[in-house]
């Protein structure tokens, strides 16, 4: 039998941000009697407990931490429930979860010193209509990641937002089998990022208004290497805002004006999205000798070269007419002009001349287009943007499409 742990929260809701005496960290009495009574249900939580937080504005000054398995989290819906973290001196995260069999609904997490949601090594991990939000809009004094699972299994993100992350706003890295659904994130570095993962579908999400708005990443010196993603159905909208992430992050070498970057990530399918008006490109494809930490020797084992991307069926506009930085700015007014704009996809031109045959990759590892008549620019990075081409029938190719991902007891 489920235990339900309501333990008298809604009687504390009235008072809770009305005022009162308040307390050395800013909280009133009544918040603090609320946040105590609140991290009591996450020390004594146990399988099959549910953690109802009610309606209202919660101001709390520290970070929640469980590490009970089979626990949901669930609020009155993401606009009701607030946990409010703008007066934390303990974190760095709003919400910190060592758990399986979680599932965390209808709530929001607010302007955390650190990362809204972080949930670390878990299997089995729902996140539903759950909106976390630097509500001073973008600002490097933002947490890193909105919401973010990490060396996580069944994985479903859905019907959620992420707002003003000076990282990712929905990140999962490092984990396998994930569903990324019908969220929404805005003014974000990345809106939604998948990073070194396994298995993952990224679909009917609106990401607009970031520096970046769907990334697929595959980094070094982590402990599981990325491949196989789909990006399909998504709505990818003038992602033009300023890179406000902190130097030396991997994020903080996108230029803004991104609409889908993969970057050195094996089989990744991009397909049937709506990506428009991104400007400096809605579609990037890179390696990692183009970011910020080339002159590092990857880990052994890894592959900094993207292979095997198809790009297909999308429906593109706009984009391409302001690109971000000096050198890409240059290179779209020598080749196309002050009025002309990048083709809609991107490639940096590096390319693994060890897995070549006959001058270019196997079938299987092609980077192939096949989407009207969209084309390719070969900015040549390898050659600091000597020789850039525009390429067409050279990436004309199909792909065997991915798999589906399928989560164990969701549909």
């Amino acid at each position: 039998m489920r235990k339900w742990l309501i333990a008298g929260l809604g009687t504390l809701l009235a008072a809770c941000g009305q005022g009162g005496k308040e307390t050395p960290q800013g909280l009133s009495d009544a918040d603090k009697a609320f946040q105590d009574q609140l991290q009591q249900q996450f020390l004594d939580a146990k399988p099959g407990t549910v953690i109802e937080i009610p309606a209202g504005v919660h101001n709390l000054d520290r970070v929640l931490t469980l590490r009970a398995d089979g626990v949901t989290v669930r609020g009155a819906g993401s606009d009701k429930s607030v946990l409010s973290f703008k007066h934390e001196i303990s974190g760095p995260e709003g919400m910190l979860v060592y758990a399986n069999d979680f599932t965390i609904e209808k709530l929001a997490i607010e302007d955390s010193k650190g990362d809204g949601l972080k949930i670390n090594d878990g299997t089995n991990i729902t996140i539903r209509d759950v909106r976390v939000e630097w509500t001073r809009g973008p600002s490097l004094e933002n947490g890193a990641y909105g919401i973010y699972p990490v060396k996580c299994k069944n994985v479903l993100v859905e019907d959620s937002a992420s707002i003003g992350a000076r990282d990712a706003g929905i990140y999962v890295g490092q984990s396998q089998d994930i569903i990324v659904r019908r969220n929404r994130a805005e003014k974000n570095v990345a809106g939604i990022e998948i990073e070194n993962s396994v298995r993952a579908d990224v679909y009917e999400n609106n990401a607009t208004g970031n520096t970046g708005g769907i990334l697929v990443f595959n980094m070094p010196d982590l402990t599981l290497h990325g491949s196989h993603a789909r990006v399909f159905k998504n709505k990818i909208i003038a992602n033009n805002l300023g890179n406000f992430a902190a130097k030396g992050t991997a994020v903080a070498s996108v230029p803004a004006g991104s609409g889908v970057i993969v970057m050195s990530n094996p089989n990744v399918e991009v397909f049937d999205n709506d990506i428009a008006d991104n400007r400096t490109a809605n579609v990037i494809i890179s390696s990692y000798f183009i970011t910020n930490f080339a002159d590092k020797t990857p880990s052994a084992g890894y592959d900094p070269y993207p292979k095997s991307i198809y790009i297909h069926d999308n429906r593109f506009s706009g984009g391409g007419d302001a690109p971000d930085g000096l050198e890409w700015k240059a290179l779209k007014v020598s080749m196309f002009g002050i009025t002309g704009h990048f083709p809609d996809v991107i490639w940096d031109g590096y390319v693994d001349t060890k897995a070549l045959v006959d001058g270019q990759y196997p079938a299987a590892q092609r980077i192939c287009v096949k989407n009207a008549d969209v084309e390719i620019l070969n900015v040549d990075g390898p050659n600091k943007f000597v020789h850039p081409k525009v390429l067409k029938d050279e990436v004309h190719c199909e792909l065997p499409p991915l798999a589906a991902v399928e989560l164990p007891g969701k549909a």
